[in-house]
């Protein structure tokens, strides 16, 4: 999912003069970085080559520096191409200036004074924006709070952050280009990156066989799509992974992407043949880049209202996905020895909810635009199970400006995407997990967005939304201390950013998100599935006045995750005939 909002980027961050330095000694070759709050980074590292020209669309290219050479590592590199200026996540965002198909790079970082020796835990950040969007620089996602938060915890971890490419440059496909291998391309960089890391982290301090991966949104989902890679035939060349709102997604299997690809297609005049055709492609392939990056924005805006702006979305290829990825989860055929946490914000997708349903045909329009493929008889049974009446203490909450059927529609939004399916796959990977393999999932219930978007909207009452663990997990809450906009962090705020962030990397370090002695993690923060995919389902809620384990219903459930009666609701969202309809 996108976020616009269209807020300056404000960073809190300063870069002091120093010269960290980091070796490969096989090759001899040493990377200059840079010095931070605190913490040391290397900028701009290739791993990849060029993408453009002939190279668009392949799979990427692995870049090997030239043995005896010096890289400087002292400066972001470009972004992947995309829309110029802000960029997701919600305010204090990143301010996207440069973009390039030279664009694969990724930022190294790590605690003070690390040494190659070290071998320290390694998290690996996989930006999201609708798989359209975003970049490894985003100022809510650094890592600077992150790594000196786990120093202080005395659990001290390294973190990665890729850029990859996005939308058509990612995610074109086509008969021609599956022929050839090269859909998925963004999906194949990410794992190229991730490959890197395993190979060269060493260098840097980083113990390349103690790699979680983590993602939001798209990226959340591409987490997904990288414990699924090659049908679980190929090793993964990680050993953790979260997902943070979205481990699937409705419409892989659907004709959005082809749809958008149409589109440019036309608009750039490589309809000459067919859009299926070699010759098309090679007429793509011959365009600069500026020209396609400026239709790709033109037919996005044309088409954003389809699927709600998740358009480039990733294709069953045979290759990298050999199915559609509700029969790799249902065939176990992933890989089964990668412990997963999974997890939602509470009001998630409530900042893209249309906010002017007010009745209940707009619950109806809005939930069936958004599943076309559903039948009507499913979106009935669908709707009959959020009455609207349970709602009614939200709409209180929003002093009127949001209906009760808007908050009925979010939260059936919220738990098609970022509950029910990431829960369903969480079942499958736990029911096929090796030993010693878990799986978690957690509910994140507390923001210091609400304000802002509150003035944002001039409509109060939406809950901890999309990206509202940002601000904790990679201890950042200041940066959303906008000028001009209201910022009410209170000391449970703070407290939580320690609490959240040393528990992201714990997991990377124990593959636990707390209970450990003497630490400042989360407490009782225990597997989803004890009992295996068909006994009881536990979450971890997050922050709010009510933090702790809870079952899903009955007398191990608190009150608030009882009410939301996800056994029974995800039993239907999850059924054979609706993963059907929604097309993963």
């Amino acid at each position: 999912m996108t976020t616009w909002l269209l807020l300056a980027a404000q960073s809190i961050f300063t870069a002091a003069a120093a010269e960290p330095t980091a070796i490969n000694q096989a090759l001899d070759v040493t990377y200059h970085g840079l010095e931070r709050n605190g913490i040391e980074l290397f900028l701009n590292i290739p791993y990849g080559l060029d993408t453009g020209g002939e190279h668009r669309f392949k799979p990427p290219r692995p870049a090997v520096p030239l043995p005896g050479s010096t890289v400087e590592a002292t400066n972001y590199g470009p972004s992947c191409p995309q829309s110029l200026g802000t960029s997701s996540p919600p305010l204090a965002q990143g301010n996207i200036t440069q973009v390039s198909e030279d664009c694969l790079n990724l930022n190294v970082a790590r605690p003070k004074g690390t040494t190659a020796k070290d071998k320290l835990p390694v998290l690996v950040w996989i930006h999201g924006g609708s798989f359209w969007a975003g970049s490894n620089a985003e100022p809510t996602t650094r890592p600077d709070g992150l790594i000196l938060e786990s120093v202080a915890n005395g659990i001290p971890v390294m973190h990665v952050a890729m850029n990859y490419r996005l939308g058509f440059f990612g995610f074109a496909q086509s008969d021609a280009l599956q022929q050839e291998g090269s859909e998925n391309a963004g999906l194949r960089d990410q794992r190229l990156a991730i490959e890197w890391v395993r190979d060269n982290i060493g260098h840097f301090g980083g113990d390349g066989r103690r790699i979680t991966i983590f993602g939001q949104s798209s990226g959340g989902l591409a987490v997904g799509m990288q414990i699924m890679a090659y049908g679980g035939t190929q090793p993964v060349p990680f050993q953790q992974g979260i997902c943070e709102s979205q481990a699937l997604e409705p419409g892989i299997t659907a004709n959005f992407t082809i749809d958008a690809m149409q589109l440019l297609v036309d608009a750039v005049a490589c309809n000459t043949s067919a859009l299926h055709s070699p010759e098309t492609v090679a007429c793509l392939r011959s365009l600069d880049t500026e020209t396609l990056r400026l239709a790709a924005i033109d037919t996005y805006i044309a088409d954003i209202a389809h699927n709600i702006g998740d358009i480039w979305l990733p294709v069953v290829d045979g290759d990298f996905l050999p199915a559609a990825p509700s029969v790799l989860a249902k065939e176990h055929r992933f890989a089964t020895d990668v412990t997963t946490m999974i997890g939602w914000a509470d009001s998630d997708v409530a900042f893209y909810t249309d906010s002017s349903i007010a009745t209940p045909q707009d619950t109806h329009k809005f939930i069936a635009d958004y599943i076309p493929y559903v039948t009507p008889a499913n979106i009935d049974t669908l709707l009959g199970l959020y009455p609207v009446g349970e709602f009614a203490a939200d709409a209180a909450r929003s002093q009127g400006t949001l209906s009760a059927e808007f908050f009925r529609s979010a939260r059936i939004f919220r738990d098609i995407i970022m509950a029910c399916q990431p829960v369903w796959f969480g079942g499958k990977v736990a029911a096929a997990a090796d030993p010693g393999t878990k799986v978690y999932l957690y509910d994140w219930n507390q923001t210091v967005l609400e304000p802002a978007l509150d003035f944002l909207s001039n409509k109060t009452g939406w809950g901890p939304v999309h990206t509202s663990e940002f601000a904790y997990i990679f201890g950042n809450v200041s940066v959303y201390d906008v000028p001009g906009f209201p910022f009410t962090a209170t000391p449970a705020d703070y407290a939580l950013q320690s609490r959240g962030s040393r528990s992201w990397s714990t997991f990377a370090a124990t593959g636990k998100p707390g209970g450990l002695c003497g630490k400042d993690t989360f407490q009782g923060f225990d597997q989803a599935f004890p009992q295996g995919e068909d006994g009881e389902t536990y979450v971890f809620v997050v922050g709010g006045a009510d933090e702790g384990l809870s079952a899903f219903d009955g007398p191990r459930a608190s009150e608030a995750i009882a009410a939301q009666r996800l056994t029974e609701r995800c039993a239907f969202i999850n059924s054979d005939e609706m993963i059907e309809q929604l097309r993963y």
